[in-house]
């Protein structure tokens, strides 16, 4: 049973690995609409907003990169939940691993 999951958690990680190798351009943030004068709604502007090495950005974004950026943000966040996936697979591999040896020294 045992060797079975072990395969089934290696087979879904080189899926990731696979996807991983396919994956488009991409960047962290979130992009929010803005407005120079809120209560009327004037004024509309894009601005991204991301965190890298553990420092803060705000850039602003004209409205033609609009579309690009958001596709970039999703590519990211489905990066993100891929690499912690294959980190959660590896865990979970290693530490099956580990009892399956000590179950088989025990015998």
């Amino acid at each position: 049973m045992s060797d079975k999951l072990l395969k089934e958690i290696e087979e879904e990680i080189e899926l990731i690995k696979n996807k991983l190798q396919h994956i488009g351009e991409m960047r962290p943030g979130s992009l929010n609409k803005q407005y120079r004068v809120p209560k009327e709604k004037k004024g509309g502007f894009y601005q991204l907003n991301y965190t890298h090495k553990m420092q803060s950005y705000t850039k602003y974004v004209r409205l033609q990169f609009v579309d690009d950026i958001k596709e970039q943000i999703a590519t990211y966040k489905d990066f993100k939940a891929m690499t912690n996936r294959w980190v959660e697979l590896a865990i979970l591999h290693s530490t099956m691993k580990m009892n399956l040896e000590k179950k088989k020294r025990g015998k």
